[in-house]
């Protein structure tokens, strides 16, 4: 920007300068052919180097939740920790247990507590984990991205790109015996690929040797009760690989 200020306010001093000229008489100047190329250039635009941050390597040798989840609090690789309040690693049963449920990332609710699921959506996947005959202290629940993403959108690869390395190595430490992808955005995440919820649920996938059942996210379920029921049946299959059955209702 500076050479370009410098080059228009050549050219004003050099029109003032002509215009005393011929208020003094002078009709005719002789200027070298060069300084009229020159001038009639436009100045090369300016250059911006574009600054690359790259992204703080995650250590891949976590001991225990706790550390993945202390050196999560101050992680800083993506712009969803410039709106955050809190982070959300994960909560529940860590050694083991049967179920772990992975969703795409902390809402407002999830936000502002620290804690995974715990807005509407939360309360409905609480519902569904308690019909299956478990707590929320027996199985494991976490989220792609740590992070909320604004407006609650869906995280972009990037982000999740960025974030997995963490849930890896959770899974990694927990070893459930079984996964539960909620909704489209969380099996992208765990295997690496677009999918389609509607075509993929139900069906068996394997992340890293262990058994992965995709379903619906529990708000994709507040916006369309009718599909309540599909997620039923994917969960019932979750049971039957695991040899229960559910608990008779109340």
């Amino acid at each position: 920007m500076a050479e370009e200020t410098t080059f228009y306010g050549l050219v004003e001093d050099l029109e003032k300068y002509l215009e005393y000229q011929r208020d003094e008489g002078i009709q005719r100047l002789e200027v070298h052919r060069s300084v009229l190329e020159a001038l009639a250039k436009e100045p090369e635009p300016e250059v911006v180097e574009e600054i690359v941050v790259e992204a703080a390597p995650i250590p891949t040798d976590f001991q225990s939740l706790e550390a993945i989840a202390t050196y999560i609090s101050t992680c800083t690789n993506c712009e969803l920790c410039q709106e955050r309040n809190c982070t959300v690693p994960g909560e529940g049963k860590a050694e083991s247990p049967d179920i772990m449920f992975i969703g795409e990332g902390p809402g407002a609710e999830e936000d502002a507590q620290g804690r995974p699921f715990v807005g509407k959506a939360g309360q409905l996947l609480s519902k569904m984990i308690d019909a299956m005959g478990y707590s929320r202290e027996d199985v494991f629940i976490g989220n792609v991205v740590k992070c909320r993403p604004p407006n609650n959108r869906k995280p972009v690869k990037e982000e999740m790109d960025l974030c997995l390395p963490y849930l890896r190595q959770q899974i990694g430490l927990i070893k459930p015996k079984i996964i539960v992808g909620l909704g489209g955005t969380a099996m992208e995440g765990l295997l690496g690929r677009p999918v389609s919820i509607t075509r993929m649920r139900g069906v068996w996938q394997e992340y890293n040797g262990m058994k992965l059942m995709p379903t619906f996210h529990p708000s994709y379920l507040l916006r369309d009760p009718s599909k309540k029921k599909d997620a039923w049946a994917d969960l019932k299959l979750v049971l039957a690989e695991l040899g229960k059955e559910p608990p008779a209702r109340k």
